[in-house]
């Protein structure tokens, strides 16, 4: 006899409310059980075959006690560090809130989270919900208060160990790293060196890629002549080159190489401090440098030279725009539809007076150069004045604004299908990413595969769904939101009415604010002209921008204090 699995469709988008299918306990006292089970890492996956263990002992349990098994959610290879980063668990989250199952069983409270915060913040929404939280190994009942207590205790020393795990890993690390070891994928310029015998990668082990090493020699010779870095990836592209992840070279590629110490021989670790959280902001000022075990590309007289001439640059009075552009990262490039970004041109006229010119140009252009895409520059202050002067004109020619909302109703009345036509494709490449995975877990049990080419493989198709699943919870919103009633006139004017008033009221600040709040995006026809702006209203930007706290600067009541009219459910969008 096996469990009972409850079957259901692509899990439903995170509601608030109770839906309809909720199981009620009261009326059904039968225990349906989502079961979670978590790997932290993808050796643990690789060589202690964890996952399947904890699925098969978890549903042996249910088998013996009579539970009804709802789905077994699964993250392979992710931290306990955050919810945020599990797909699985987020799917057991939002399934959760649909009322779908009454207990949710785990093999450790510490495959549930290590952050005791969080731990106690799910447990207690799930306690809520009328679902019971289930430690296997801890035999816990988390509706005593000592038993809470004890889920505290062990909560806090899951954390304690993360802590310790991870001060372990950081010492080995700085350890290799002392020793010449390399820690990361090899840059450009080198490639994994390959067994004599075997001929597989060997990690940690690099050798000199003699084609990208020429371009690595090349761009260092061109930065130390007094060429810029502009200069260097327009080259770049216009030969043809590219970087190992197969894009175009930018200047923040080309800076990012010709500051890499690896070049001459060397290790760099610890560039940003707690990279999860703070990104390129976390930057450290003083990493650990040490000699590596692989051969430099560029000498140290060249080097020197190239950060020295980087260091008096970096030292250069910056230009500043006169004015705020409003419209950076809005404006699409007509060409390659890049974002637009802010450019300007110093001229002198007649008598000789210097005269700066501010336009909106392709960033793709400005930062990886004339081979990828044009300038396709627009005078700033003609788009920004078109911006305004167009919302007024919807707003005083109610012809133009029934013909807009005409084109609304339209798209929102048949514009379903097509989402879930999509939603089917969607649904259909998870599961054949789903079958993939399981397949190169079984591959594993050959002898001769190729681990480091399993890890690399996983990995991309862990992050290929998620990307599908996140797209997928998209339109399953979209779709609730398409089935909605017609928008009738004076709903569409008050919207379009509230910000036009918002933006003529505003100061700069808040102007910008308001804009990328409102506008999805702004698109350029081939005559340069602005030819569509996609308003975007969802149900939070409304209660932002109707309810914000006055600023009392060009209005009595103040800016943001406009009222009248509810908000729209499930928003829409609109081009005017």
């Amino acid at each position: 006899m096996t469990p009972r699995l409850h079957t259901t469709g692509p899990p439903s988008p995170f509601r608030s409310k109770r839906s309809k299918s909720r199981i009620d306990i009261d009326q059904d006292r039968r225990v349906v059980t989502a079961i979670y089970i978590r790997v932290s890492s993808v050796q643990q996956v690789i060589f202690g075959n964890s996952l399947e263990a904890q699925a098969e002992l978890l549903l042996k349990f249910c088998e013996a006690t009579g539970r009804t098994v709802f789905r077994v959610y699964e993250d392979r290879g992710i931290s306990g560090k955050s919810a945020e980063n599990r797909p699985g668990l987020q799917r057991l989250i939002c399934d959760a809130r649909e009322g779908h199952f009454n207990e949710v069983l785990v093999w450790k409270i510490s495959r549930l989270a290590r952050n005791n915060l969080e731990f106690l913040t799910l447990t207690e929404e799930w306690k809520g919900l009328g679902i019971f939280f289930h430690s296997y190994s801890e035999q816990l009942d988390m509706s005593t208060f000592q038993g809470k207590m004890m889920a505290s205790i062990m909560g806090t020393l899951n954390e304690m160990e993360r802590e310790s795990i991870l001060e372990n890993a950081e010492l080995g690390i700085h350890q290799r790293v002392s020793e010449g070891g390399h820690m990361s994928k090899p840059p450009i310029g080198y490639r994994l060196r390959s067994n004599q015998t075997s001929g597989r990668k060997q990690a940690g082990t690099v050798e000199i890629e003699p084609t990208e090493a020429a371009l690595v020699q090349r761009m260092f010779q061109q930065f130390a002549s007094g060429h810029g870095y502009r200069y260097i990836a327009n080259g770049l592209n216009r030969s043809g080159y590219r970087t190992k992840k197969g894009n175009p070279f930018s200047t923040c590629a080309v800076k990012d190489i010709l500051d890499n110490p690896f070049y001459i021989g060397k290790i760099r670790y610890g560039r940003f401090i707690n990279w999860n959280e703070q990104r390129r902001k976390g930057k450290n000022d003083e990493p650990v440098i040490a000699d590596g075990q692989h051969p430099p590309i560029i000498e140290q007289a060249l080097w020197d030279k190239v950060q020295f001439l980087r260091q008096k640059k970096s030292h250069l009075s910056v230009k500043k725009y006169q004015g705020d552009f409003l419209l950076t990262g809005l404006l699409r490039c007509p060409q390659c539809g890049s974002a637009m970004t802010a450019s300007r041109t110093n001229n002198k006229d007649k008598n000789g007076n210097l005269v700066i010119r501010l336009y909106y140009s392709c960033s793709a252009m400005r930062s990886k150069g004339s081979s990828v895409c044009s300038a396709n520059s627009v005078r700033k202050a003609e788009a920004e004045q078109y911006v305004f002067d167009r919302l007024k004109e919807v707003i005083d020619k109610p012809h133009i604004l029934r013909g807009i909302l005409q084109n609304v109703n339209a798209r929102r009345k048949g514009g379903s299908g097509s989402l879930r036509q999509e939603l089917i494709t969607l649904t259909a490449k998870l599961e054949d990413n789903s079958v993939k995975r399981q397949r190169y877990m079984e591959l594993f049990e050959t002898e001769d595969f190729d681990k480091e080419m399993f890890s690399r493989r996983l990995n991309e198709l862990e992050e290929e769904f998620s990307e599908l699943d996140y797209r997928r919870v998209q339109l399953v919103r979209e779709l609730e939101r398409s089935g909605g009633e017609p928008i009738d006139y004076d709903t569409l004017r008050t919207l379009i009415g509230h910000l036009e008033g918002l933006l003529r009221l505003s100061d700069t600040e808040q102007r910008k604010t308001l804009l990328r709040m409102m506008v999805k995006k702004i698109t350029i026809g081939p005559d340069k002209r602005i030819d569509r702006i996609e308003l975007a209203f969802d149900e939070e930007s409304q209660e932002h921008f109707l309810n914000a706290a006055p600023s009392g600067v060009n209005a009595p009541e103040g800016a943001f204090s406009l009222k009248g009219g509810e908000t729209l459910k499930g928003g829409v969008t609109v081009v005017i």
